[in-house]
């Protein structure tokens, strides 16, 4: 019985009550017959109660969820507290969150740019891992206190998340909540992008963009589960004693070098996988990049994401130099070009049971396992999305839904301030570096306008002299005729 029976059932009982009061012309019949009115209303009267007591207990269940409630800034994603126990359907488990991961699809959905997340508000979160609470009909495969990892469309940023039973898989012996909750998404995507469409073989070579991310590193660590695989892993230089103690043959700075120069220089023919998370202009060099029978695959447009709030300047030019080819082109060219996106496979839950179940094989065997960058609380989901929009993460960033400690409570409107003022100081700085350059360009062009005075002055000079030359050339050939004659 639900909560809303209650009131319902308890305005029944009073009604009966009042038409036994309502009249004196009834009075005698309720005597006559004493049976027949009371009975059901001491059943119902009776049942009142105990739909009393229950109601409550609807009522009073709360939890802690994120909720996007617009397109915008990290302040756009606002934790709030819902009311009332979510009803199972058949198939479905109730699931109490511990942890869950931050994927850089979570940051396009925040602006606007990520179409599988259903329109504000809503709960983004495509990963988690906790335990299952209650189990609905005709699940079979699940029971209460079942450790488990889940992956969903969206809807798992909170403390109670009620899912299809095929979407939770059980963690193995020894898994932390953490690396639960890091593993789903990255390490999907990452198996079967390299095994499912690049037949990743050994003595290949790979080129992983962001490798000190979520699925860069996991990538890396599936590469190394084959072989004499050569990894080609972009970061900044910083990042780059990680990346290559994970795994990465070659590390490449793509703030200070061209990565196409840097991996030509190390494999002249290119390279057998390329996965590219960029999209637009960096789509049209992994393609070139490849060597004959080479495969491209796509699986995100992060050059899009540009600041808190969307950036349609961005979002034009990734667009304006997205990647094209002609069917000729991958033929003559013995190529092949592939997109992933995990987003469109969530009907396909027997291809996503086989791709988790071999990664969970290689997590029991030791061959991979999550990185975890850091964990922040549901109240600090803001600082969270702005490091891994910063690219100041060197793994996986989770989120713990156990509440933030008052202590720290007390320190977050100071953080806040700060991040706003840093905010603040690196808009102005960008100001500032765009002035300088328009400033540096204005000065270009003057400069180069200089030059071109200069160059027309030059000329001016030169003229008489060339011409000067003409005028003797008559004299000198006079100068043999007198002598002939």
């Amino acid at each position: 019985m639900s909560g809303e029976d209650a009131p319902a059932q308890q305005q029944n009982a009073e009604e009966q009550k009042n038409q036994e009061t309502k009249t004196p012309a009834e009075e005698p019949k309720a005597e006559s017959k004493p049976d027949s009115p009371t009975a059901p209303a001491a059943t119902e009267a009776a049942a009142a109660p105990a739909a009393a007591e229950k109601a409550p207990e609807e009522d009073t269940f709360t939890y802690r969820s994120l909720v996007l409630t617009g397109y915008g800034g990290y302040d756009k994603v606002k934790l709030q507290v819902k009311k009332g126990k979510p009803a199972l359907k058949a198939g479905e488990v109730m699931v109490r969150v511990k942890m869950c991961g931050l994927n850089f699809a979570d940051l396009m959905a925040r602006q606007g740019l990520y179409d599988r997340l259903p329109s504000p508000p809503v709960t983004p979160g495509m990963e988690c891992s906790g335990e299952i609470e209650a189990v609905g009909e005709e699940v079979t495969d699940r029971k209460v206190g079942d450790k488990v990892l889940v992956l969903n469309r969206s809807g798992l940023w909170q403390e109670v998340a009620v899912v299809p039973s095929t979407h939770t898989f059980l963690m193995p012996e020894g898994m932390s909540f953490e690396e639960a909750a890091a593993l789903p998404v990255n390490y999907i995507t990452a198996y079967m992008m390299l095994f499912d469409f690049g037949h990743l073989r050994p003595n290949q070579s790979v080129l992983v963009h962001m490798a000190a991310g979520g699925v860069g590193i996991a990538a890396t660590q599936l590469c190394r589960t084959v072989s004499d695989v050569t990894v080609f892993g972009t970061a900044s230089a910083s990042k780059h004693e990680v990346i290559t103690e994970g795994g990465v043959s070659h590390a490449i700075d793509y703030r200070t070098k061209d990565y196409v120069e840097e991996v030509r220089k190390i494999s002249p023919k290119g390279l057998d996988i390329v996965l590219d998370p960029l999209g637009g202009s960096d789509t049209h060099k992994g393609y070139n990049l490849l060597k004959p029978m080479g495969k491209l695959i796509s699986y995100g447009a992060a050059n899009m994401l540009s600041g808190q709030k969307k950036n349609l300047i961005a979002v034009a030019k990734t667009w304006y130099h997205q990647f094209s080819v002609h069917s000729l082109s991958l033929i003559q060219g013995n190529r092949s070009v592939c997109g992933f996106h995990l987003g469109y496979l969530d009907t396909e839950t027997e291809l996503i049971a086989q791709a988790m179940e071999a990664i969970l094989t290689l997590y029991r065997q030791g061959k991979v396992k999550p990185r975890i960058d850091s964990t922040f609380h549901l109240e600090q989901v803001g600082d969270a999305m702005r490091k891994m929009q910063e690219r100041n993460n060197i793994g996986k960033i989770v989120l713990t839904t156990e509440p933030m400690p008052e202590e720290e409570k007390k320190e977050e409107p100071k953080k806040e301030e700060a991040s706003k003022k840093e905010d603040k100081k690196k808009d102005d700085k960008k100001k500032d570096d765009k002035k300088k350059d328009d400033k540096k360009k204005e000065e270009k062009k003057e400069e180069k306008k200089e030059e071109k005075k200069e160059e027309k002055k030059e000329e001016k000079k030169e003229e008489p002299k060339k011409e000067e030359p003409k005028k003797e050339e008559p004299k000198k050939e006079e100068e043999p005729k007198k002598a002939e004659n």
